[in-house]
C-alpha cells in the first residue's frame, strides 16, 4: 500500500462495495464518485488490494456512465502517487506524451520528435509502453528499439540523458516509471474496452526540469482540450500544449486546416488555428502513409491499417532516421510542423514559420540523427 495511505484492507473492500454499488446501477441511475474515493478505488487496483473482477468493474462502470471530471482527477491522482518520478538535471523538460496504444492506420514519426528538439537545445522525454489496446498499433517503443535506442532504462538513467550535452532526450517506459499501473495491462486486455486509465495514464510525468516541465500531447475528439488541460494542472504542468492529431498523436495533419490548445503558468487554456501551409508545408497525404513494402489490410475495406506491427515500426524507424539525417518527405514535415507548435508554444520563436525555418536547417545538418544511440 502507499505510504501515505493507511487505509486498511478491510476498509478498502468496504470503500470498493461502496462505489460499485453506486456507479454500476445502469444508465439512468448510476451515481457520480468524488475525487477522493476515486483515487482511493485506483489505490485499491494498483496494490492489488481488490479482487480482478472488482477491478474490471470498476474500471468499465466508470466508462458506460461517462467519467466526471473528479473521477479522472482522482484516478489519475492515483497514477501520480505510484510513479516513480526524477528530476532532470536541467532548468526544463518538454515532455511528449503520444497515444499509448500507438498506431496503426499511418507511419509515426513522433518518436524522434524528441532528439529533435533536444539538438535546437530543448531537453524532451517521451514515454509509452509496448502494447495496449484498443488499438494495438505501433509505439514509441516499437520504433525507438527498431533504431538501436535503450528502451529499458531506469527512470533515474533516463533523466541523466537530458542532461548529457550530446543527447539531451530520452524514452522512459511504463514498466520502469510505474510498474503496478503497468501490471494491470492484462487485465485492462481482457476488459477489451477503454477505460479512464486511457485518458489519463499519459500524464504519469515521470521526468520534470529543475524549473519547468511542459505537458505535449494529442486528440482527436473535440471535448478532450479542456479534459486533459484540467489534468494537466492538475499533475502540476507548468504549461500544456493539445494538438488535434492524426491518431490523437502530437502531429497535425499535413494537408488540412488544424487547432491545437495552450495553456501557461497553469492558466486557461487558449485554441490557435493553424495551417500547414504556414509553414511552408504542401503534402497531398494528411499523415505518412503506410508504404506497399508493409503488410496491411487490403484497400477498399475500409481505412487501411498496418498488420505486422514489428515491420511498421522498422519502415517508421528508417523513415525517421533518414529525416533527422535531412531526407525530405512526410516524416520530415511532421518533425518540422509538431516541432514548430513546440517551439511557438514555449516562446522560443515568434511564429510558426520561424520555428519550420530553425527546425529545418537542424535537420538538414543532419546533427539531430547523431542523437539517436
Amino acid at each position: 500500500m502507499h505510504a501515505n495511505d493507511k487505509t486498511t484492507q478491510a476498509e478498502l473492500d468496504e470503500v470498493m462495495a461502496s462505489i460499485i454499488q453506486r456507479i454500476a446501477t445502469g444508465p439512468d441511475l448510476s451515481k457520480d464518485i468524488d475525487l477522493e474515493e476515486a483515487r482511493l478505488g485506483m489505490h485499491a487496483l494498483l496494490e492489488e488490494a481488490v479482487d480482478p473482477v472488482r477491478a474490471g468493474i470498476f474500471l468499465i462502470a466508470l466508462r458506460m456512465k461517462r467519467e466526471t471530471r473528479e473521477e479522472n482527477r482522482g484516478v489519475l491522482q492515483a497514477i501520480l502517487d505510484h510513479t516513480d518520478r526524477v528530476t532532470a538535471d536541467v532548468d526544463e523538460v518538454i515532455d511528449i506524451a503520444d497515444p499509448y496504444d500507438g498506431y496503426n492506420r499511418t507511419i509515426p514519426a513522433s518518436p524522434f520528435l524528441a532528439p529533435l528538439l533536444a539538438e535546437y537545445g530543448l531537453p524532451a522525454v517521451s514515454h509509452g509502453l509496448d502494447a495496449v489496446g484498443p488499438k494495438y498499433g505501433i509505439t514509441h517503443r516499437h520504433v525507438l528499439q527498431a533504431a538501436g535506442v535503450d528502451v529499458d532504462l531506469s527512470t533515474q538513467d533516463a533523466a541523466a540523458r537530458l542532461s548529457d550535452p550530446a543527447l539531451g532526450w530520452a524514452y522512459v517506459d511504463q514498466a520502469r516509471f510505474a510498474p503496478k499501473l503497468h501490471d494491470l495491462i492484462d487485465l485492462r486486455r481482457k476488459m477489451i474496452k477503454r477505460s479512464v486509465i486511457t485518458t489519463v495514464e499519459v500524464l504519469a510525468k515521470p521526468i520534470v526540469g529543475r524549473q519547468r516541465t511542459h505537458f505535449m500531447t494529442g486528440y482527436v475528439h473535440k471535448p478532450y482540450p479542456p479534459v486533459y488541460a484540467d489534468l494537466a494542472r492538475l499533475a502540476g504542468f507548468d504549461s500544456a500544449v493539445l494538438v488535434r492529431g492524426v491518431e490523437g498523436g502530437v502531429i497535425p495533419s499535413l494537408r488540412q486546416d488544424g487547432k491545437y490548445f495552450g495553456y501557461h503558468d497553469k492558466g486557461e487554456e487558449i485554441g490557435h488555428d493553424i495551417s500547414p501551409s504556414e509553414l511552408g508545408i504542401n503534402q497531398e497525404a494528411r499523415c505518412v502513409p503506410i508504404p506497399e513494402d508493409v503488410p496491411q489490410t487490403a484497400k477498399g475495406e475500409g481505412a487501411v491499417t498496418v498488420t505486422d506491427i514489428v515491420a511498421g515500426a522498422q519502415k517508421a524507424a528508417q523513415l525517421g532516421l533518414a529525416a533527422l539525417g535531412g531526407e525530405k518527405g512526410a516524416t520530415y514535415d511532421s518533425l518540422v510542423y509538431s516541432g514548430a507548435i513546440a517551439l511557438r508554444h514555449l516562446g522560443k520563436v515568434d511564429n510558426l514559420a520561424d520555428g519550420a525555418d530553425a527546425l529545418r536547417k537542424i535537420l538538414d545538418s543532419g546533427k539531430a540523427a547523431d542523437r539517436v544511440r
